[in-house]
């Protein structure tokens, strides 16, 4: 008779809200202060990480604005497929992504803006599909790249934070559904 009352006892802790079992971790000291405006709604984050990648060749990006709008634990996750035809994801810091990607918008210009969102929102935690497309330049006649970036959001109570960005870009095999773009019209 026990047993059952032992289990359904822990069956009923277990269930209790993650919130309450995991207190919320401040940020670093490192970690730069935010521009509010950055971080005050889910779009707001957004457009920042968009505006902060974005320059031409040889116009340098203000990391430090770029690290601000990523949760301590962040991480961005490139993806796409191997020469073997396997699927590949890697795990990186934002630190990692400016280290390895800096040098390259530098040189290169880049510019990455939204053509289309989708989002999903339960409490403090937002999904948002945002589709891409990349340019080296705003002027140029055509995007070199388009793609999708998967991007996690999380609320504090106090502002937006980014938790994720999984992207993976448009090739042949893998054209972005009619859904994910922008509306006809």
């Amino acid at each position: 008779m026990r047993l059952p009352v032992l289990a359904a006892v822990l069956a009923l802790g277990c269930a209790a809200p993650a919130v309450a079992q995991t207190p919320a971790a401040p940020a670093p000291a490192e970690t730069p202060a935010a521009q509010p405006a950055d971080v005050a709604s889910p779009e707001a984050i957004v457009a920042a990480l968009y505006d902060v990648i974005s320059g031409d060749a040889g116009v340098e990006r203000d990391w430090d604005r770029f690290r601000s709008l990523f949760h301590p634990t962040a991480r961005l996750m490139p993806s796409g497929v191997n020469p073997q035809g396997v699927g590949v994801a890697r795990s990186i810091t934002p630190d990692d992504y400016i280290a390895r990607s800096g040098p390259i918008l530098m040189r290169d210009g880049f510019h990455e803006r939204e053509i289309a969102r989708r989002t999903e929102r339960f409490g403090h935690m937002m999904h948002v599909w945002t589709t891409y497309e990349s340019l080296h330049t705003l002027s140029d006649a055509a995007p070199f790249a388009r793609g999708i970036n998967s991007v996690q959001l999380f609320n504090d109570g106090t502002r937006w934070w980014i938790l994720s960005v999984y992207w993976l870009g448009e090739t042949p095999a893998t054209p972005i559904p009619p859904e994910y773009l922008p509306a006809a019209g």
